[in-house]
């Protein structure tokens, strides 16, 4: 059989997974097997919770010796890295415990290569950049939608270089995940829609990225290689997961059942953007997140209606697919009709989360179009993921849709 007819597979995983309700008790031992010290990486939120302290006390109970950095402040600045790397290098730190959002995951990710190998976290952005493996990470997430709890990547905002920058390495993969939905349950209505924004724009990204020819020099130099059969199936099952489970949430955010699903849906995004990567959304939201201020989560889902109808007349097929799989589509009916299906679909459940749907909402400028695709079109690591080309004008183009909430469907 050719590659034609069934092209090959890559995926990039942690070496432990453990996912349900409660499974945090297996922190303990799964840290006591790797460490004496343990430097557990959160924010000021979640340290000063009960759940925070119980989990700490078992730490300790198995005999480790435990520290505490709650300092992590959103979007990751870069003096968050400076500031564990100054108060924990030389400090006996053998493993890291990652809890919270994004952030603190990335957080614990890229200090683990510092603490590791020092310098300065500059000195690694970019990919292939990290020299060699880190100090072992455990990452435990109490959203559900960022998937950094098995990627091997971290964004970092530089303040001077007014930008977020990505550190990408294979060595930046965690050694364990720990995903219990129980984590989320106290989680505010507002960062679980974003975070379900994210997650949803994931795995529409990554469903949808480009094909790429994964040859071993390629995949040598490259963290992102591409859609393929592998990470095709995580997308597939976190899509259906989330066509329910977000409406569940909502409708009650105490359901655990809802907030498993979500979060299993989440850890399937992660999965596949790990290897697949994201797109033009991504590479779009940065650039707007640091003009406006708003969420990573919220300016994805905002962009993704217009960069779905830029990439549509490319992704007919996979659109079609979305379709069938949020149970939108018309059976016989032609793919066209099907793809627009999902991805009015799509757009209904960033709608059901409370995710604004268009650029004005998040404050953006017109005037700032043009710096916006300038500073998307320097990610490069994203861009190149997109199934149609992107350029200046058509970046400029989408942001002019999603400031006027046109929903036209494009035309190549």
């Amino acid at each position: 059989m050719s590659a034609d007819v069934f092209p090959t597979g890559v995926l990039r995983q942690p070496g432990t997974v453990l996912f349900g309700p409660g499974e945090r008790r297996h922190l303990p031992r799964l840290l006591a097997g790797i460490a004496r010290h343990v430097l557990v990486v959160t924010d000021a939120r979640m340290a000063g919770s009960a759940v925070f302290t119980d989990l700490v006390a078992a730490v300790e109970a198995e005999g480790l010796t435990v520290s505490v950095f709650s300092g992590t402040e959103p979007d990751l600045p870069r003096e968050n890295a400076l500031a564990v790397v100054r108060e924990y290098g030389g400090a006996g730190v053998e493993a890291l415990l990652a809890v919270g959002g994004g952030s603190c995951l990335d957080l614990a990710k890229v200090a683990s290569a510092v603490l590791a190998h020092g310098g300065d976290v500059r000195d690694y952005y970019g990919e292939f950049l990290v020299p060699g493996p880190g100090l072992p990470v455990v990452t435990v997430p109490t959203t559900a939608g960022t998937g950094a709890e098995v990627t091997c990547v971290s964004v970092v905002f530089d303040r001077e270089r007014g930008m977020k920058v990505g550190v990408a390495s294979p060595h930046l993969e965690p050694y364990a995940a720990v995903i219990d939905p129980e984590l989320t349950l106290t989680c505010p209505p507002a960062l679980t829609a974003a975070t379900a924004a994210d997650a949803l724009t994931h795995l529409v990204e990554t469903f949808t990225d480009r094909v790429k020819d994964v040859t071993p020099e390629f995949l040598d130099r490259h963290l992102y290689v591409g859609k393929n059969p592998l990470t095709d199936i995580f997308c597939r099952s976190g899509l259906t997961l989330l066509n329910t489970s977000l409406e569940a949430v909502v409708a009650d955010p105490s359901d655990i059942g809802a907030r498993s699903a979500t979060m299993l849906a989440a850890y399937n995004a992660g999965m596949a953007i790990n290897t697949a990567g994201t797109a033009a959304a991504h590479a779009i939201q940065s650039p707007i997140g640091a003009l406006t201020g708003t969420s990573h989560g919220f300016g994805v889902g905002a962009l993704l209606p217009y960069v779905m109808r830029f990439n549509l007349p490319a992704r007919v097929a996979e659109f079609a697919e979305i379709g069938r799989l949020l149970g939108a589509a018309a059976p016989g009916a032609a793919p066209m009709e099907q793809a627009r299906a999902g991805i009015s679909r799509v757009e209904e459940l960033l709608e059901t989360v409370g995710c604004p749907t268009d650029l004005r909402t998040l404050g953006l400028d017109p005037g700032d179009f043009s710096r916006v695709a300038d500073q998307a079109m320097l990610a490069t690591r994203l861009t190149a993921n997109n199934p149609r080309d992107l350029t200046h004008a058509s970046v400029v183009e989408i942001l002019r849709r999603g400031y006027d909430n046109d929903r036209g469907w494009w035309s190549v």
